[in-house]
């Protein structure tokens, strides 16, 4: 089994009384960085969201390199394999690369951020990979291959977010109709000489794409090329 450990709920926590806590800094910043953009997060105004002076946030962060990091901290703190359940490392692995989904979507900075920082300064990051290239020694690959796998993994989960079906991120939902309309004319309007495979795509923008069936099948997707690798030897297959 594998359990999300947050310190609060997304965007929900709050500075109690005169603490003002680590947690409520990095969701008050993921928020800023999610709505507005990574370079929107400045300790001036993170200090103006919070109703505190720029001196207030010292004390958990110094720069604003330690509170872009804290904010990857934070948001990796989910990410984790609990090798005690004795279920098979591929349902493992899955669970992982799922809950690496989840957080991704739910917060669209975080791509830019791991490229942002050296992530390997955090403590949940580094947990995640640890627990990742268990995983994959279990599946019969190196430690050196594990880790070209776990980089495959993460930056196909980046790649799968990023890639997702539907309306460009941030267009209001009144705007969404109009804009699968234009999208399925373009392609419709294609020579199909040329392109009868892209003028045949046009159909699929006549409706809301199934999110969840999209992201299900990319999952299995990644993680195929990993289960048939080990099946094949791990370290012996060339």
């Amino acid at each position: 089994m594998y359990l999300v450990h947050e310190t609060c709920t997304l965007y929900g926590c709050q500075v109690t009384g005169d603490r003002l806590t680590k947690a409520a800094v990095a969701e008050r910043a993921l928020r800023l960085a999610d709505e507005e953009g990574l370079e929107a997060v400045t300790v001036r105004r993170l200090a103006k969201e919070l109703g505190v002076t720029p001196m207030a946030l010292y004390w958990h962060f110094k720069n604003k390199d330690e509170l872009f990091l804290g904010m990857v901290d934070h948001m990796l703190s989910g990410v984790r394999s609990d090798p005690r359940t004795g279920e098979s490392w591929q349902k493992r692995l899955r669970a992982v690369v799922e809950t690496v989904i989840g957080v991704m979507r739910a917060h669209p900075s975080l791509p830019t951020l791991l490229h942002s920082v050296d992530k390997t300064r955090t403590e949940s990051f580094n947990r995640a990979t640890n627990d990742t290239l268990a995983l994959l020694t279990e599946a019969g690959f190196t430690v050196e291959e594990g880790f070209w796998v776990a980089s495959y993994l993460l930056n196909g989960c980046i790649g799968i977010v990023g890639a997702q079906p539907g309306c460009p991120p941030g267009l209001p939902s009144d705007q969404e109709p109009e804009w699968r309309r234009q999208k399925r004319v373009q392609l419709e309007g294609m020579p199909a000489d040329r392109f009868p495979m892209m003028v045949e795509l046009a159909a699929s923008y006549r409706d809301e794409p199934d999110m969840e069936r999209y992201y299900a099948f990319c999952a299995d997707l990644l993680l195929a090329a990993v289960e048939s690798m080990a099946a094949a030897g791990g370290s012996q297959h060339r």
